[in-house]
């Protein structure tokens, strides 16, 4: 990834019972990656260590710190967030496994929105057994929007050659239609294409939005949401000098392979982006939240219960989102460069 600044990247550890400490550890075993940042994971030492003699993963070494002031930069670093033992029982949902994976994302973000670490990676958590009041959330990117003081955030996928982001989330299929609508569209639509420009270094970022209904809704024959919110939307962003185009229909797009004649796409709902984005990329997509002051990105695959303990999970996933962290961070600076000195981006501009 080139030389250049090392930066601090704060882990929150998930749910105990599953594969995250299994897939955080078969990453940084590569200590090359230690040359390029240095890993903070929030949680417990002993749990880590429970999790290393289950797998047989070896000589996994780190160092223990209570705050992140005291970390070491050159190793794998664990802040303890509690001494007490925690009761392991992997593949199992438990309060108990909802309670820690709580714990680490607190203390995680705590240092985060003050700037003791550059970025967050998060591992994965189930979403109904974190039950303490503080988190009436579906998953983290509530949790962080509000921690961050951020009314809206675009989910964004990105694998090798493809990034997808959402309209909506994690909502029922059934109450989609009634969230696509123009200005929601159109919100989304600007954070895509700051965060290509700021967080990707594309310039000129080209983005294809897709249709709702079949077949893009077949010129109103199929739907009215093409019609009436879509493509309105798609004019406001063109007439704001935005590069869109579309709505396509989903199938049509990513069945052609015409995806790949775009820097990103822009699905209208959960299943109709993730689905093909799983069948291109799976094992190696990052999903990365954007549209909020930090960077936070984490593996495209959730708990694992049915496979936790048997050392069979993949960390593919979660390695590239460590490495997409750090390179999201190194194009902020390079974007702020440029801001700071327009001389050097027109430079730029001519070489390529």
């Amino acid at each position: 990834m080139g030389d250049g600044k090392k930066y601090v990247i704060g882990i929150s550890q998930g749910d105990i019972n599953g594969i995250g400490i299994e897939v955080i550890i078969k990453t940084f075993l590569d200590s090359r990656l230690l040359e390029w940042c240095s890993p903070v994971l929030y949680g417990s030492s002993k749990t880590v260590s429970f999790h290393r003699k289950v797998l047989n993963l070896g000589q996994f070494n780190f160092a223990q710190s209570r705050t992140i002031d005291r970390i070491q930069p050159n190793t794998f670093n664990i802040i303890n967030c509690w001494e007490e033992d925690a009761l392991v029982e992997l593949g199992q949902r438990t309060d108990i496994g909802g309670k820690y994976a709580f714990y680490s994302l607190e203390a995680a973000v705590k240092d985060l929105t003050e700037g003791k670490i550059d970025a967050l990676v998060t591992a994965p958590i189930n979403k109904k057994n974190i039950t303490v009041e503080a988190f009436p959330f579906v998953g983290h990117t509530g949790y962080l929007a509000k921690q961050a003081g951020v009314d809206d955030h675009l989910m964004l996928m990105c694998g090798q050659n493809l990034k997808v982001g959402l309209v909506t989330e994690h909502i029922a299929l059934a109450d989609v239609s009634a969230h696509v609508k123009k200005e929601k569209i159109l919100k989304k639509l600007a954070i895509l294409n700051t965060t290509l420009i700021k967080d990707f270094g594309i310039n000129k970022p080209k983005i294809a939005v897709l249709g709702l209904n079949p077949h893009a809704g077949d010129e109103g024959l199929i739907g009215k949401e093409e019609n009436e919110e879509i493509k309105p939307a798609i004019g406001e962003a063109r007439n704001s000098n935005l590069f869109v185009l579309g709505p396509y229909p989903a199938d049509g797009l990513f069945g052609s392979g015409g995806y790949d004649k775009f820097d990103a796409i822009l699905a209208m709902y959960h299943d109709q982006g993730l689905v093909p984005f799983k069948a291109l990329c799976f094992n190696s997509g990052v999903n990365y939240t954007a549209g909020l002051p930090f960077v936070r990105t984490s593996p495209d695959h959730g708990t694992g219960f049915d496979i936790a303990g048997k050392n069979i999970a993949s960390e593919d996933s979660f390695r590239e989102a460590v490495l997409l962290a750090i390179d999201i961070l190194r194009k902020r600076e390079q974007y702020g460069e440029l801001i700071a000195n327009p001389l050097r981006k027109i430079e730029i501009a001519k070489e390529s």
